[in-house]
């Protein structure tokens, strides 16, 4: 089993599917909102020609209205594995969502249990004073996991603040417990996708203009008319939560594709962060599809 990791317009879906095409491999999608059926140009999901050539799993699997995580993720990933092991092929699994793909190559950390008291408690505070105050709360007892989780995550916060509740500990101690020594994922080879920064923002800038040159305007007018409103999670996610803000008449069209360049660079940073976490990834300078792909494939035997 072979994983392509990379930031965001890094081109691994690219190199994903020519490695499909050549080895008879399926695709694991590893991405939050490629989930999504209906978000498919804010996405960057594979175009329908690569999706008839190669046969891809974890794409267009739930409703924009609903909810997913990691757990749900989990589940189905491994569900796809074992289903592909049934026809004895190889999988390609590609993405870049960094806690999915932790999840699926050490499992997902659990934590503490929750208590609904404690939680039905913090969501009050949250919708009485703010986000912005608990985000400060969590800050006061733990800056490792505030530093970590984005001031407007209120998932995270809560439970972050829960944790503290139940055990008097910060969940950081936790993770940092889970982090230490994750077993070696010896089934899986794992190929990472890099650039110097000035190329990375290059692409981002490149892909946006793509996004918005096809339809992410129409696109998103058409999911805000459906019956059943977009999820709070759908609704955040980059490309899509600036593009309502401009047709909520907040912000211009200019500012808001300025706005998913600048949030999209602040993605691939968090993406880079986390990658340096992931041990045995080999990594292959961003170059031309082409050549890239020879690498891979000598990378590729190197490593077998």
């Amino acid at each position: 089993m072979i994983l392509i990791l990379g930031v965001t317009a890094s081109g691994k879906g690219k190199l994903a599917f020519e490695l499909a095409k050549q080895t008879g491999a399926e695709i694991i999608s590893i991405d939050s909102m490629k989930v999504y059926r209906r978000m498919d140009i804010g996405t960057a999901k594979p175009p329908k020609e690569a999706r008839k050539a190669v046969a891809y799993h974890l794409i267009d699997i739930v409703e924009p209205s609903e909810a997913f995580s990691a757990g749900m993720f989990l589940k189905a990933a491994n569900a796809a594995i074992e289903e592909i092991k049934g026809r004895n092929k190889p999988i390609v699994a590609v993405g870049g969502t960094a806690f999915y793909i932790k999840a699926l190559l050490y499992g997902l950390f659990e934590g503490p249990g929750s208590d609904s008291s404690i939680r039905s408690e913090l969501k009050e505070q949250a919708s009485r004073l703010g986000l912005e105050k608990l985000h400060e709360q969590l800050r006061q007892i733990d800056p490792a996991a505030a530093q970590r989780i984005h001031p407007n995550d209120e998932k995270r916060i809560i439970r972050a603040l829960e944790v503290y509740e139940l055990t008097g500990s910060p969940i950081s101690g936790f993770q940092q417990q889970w982090e230490k020594e994750p077993p070696v994922p010896e089934n899986w080879k794992i190929i990472g996708l890099r650039s110097d920064k000035a190329l990375e923002n290059q692409r981002i800038n490149s892909r946006v203009k793509k996004m918005i040159d096809d339809g992410l305007v129409d696109e998103v007018k058409s999911l805000l008319s459906e019956d059943k409103p977009l999820s709070k999670q759908a609704r955040c996610a980059i490309g899509y939560a600036e593009i309502i803000d401009y047709l909520e008449g907040k912000i211009s069209l200019d500012d808001a594709i300025e706005q998913i360049k600048i949030n999209t660079r602040r993605l691939a940073k968090h993406q880079r962060t986390w990658f340096k976490r992931f041990k045995n990834v080999r990594w292959l300078e961003i170059q031309p599809a082409e050549t890239i792909f020879e690498q891979l494939k000598t990378l590729l035997q190197e490593i077998r």
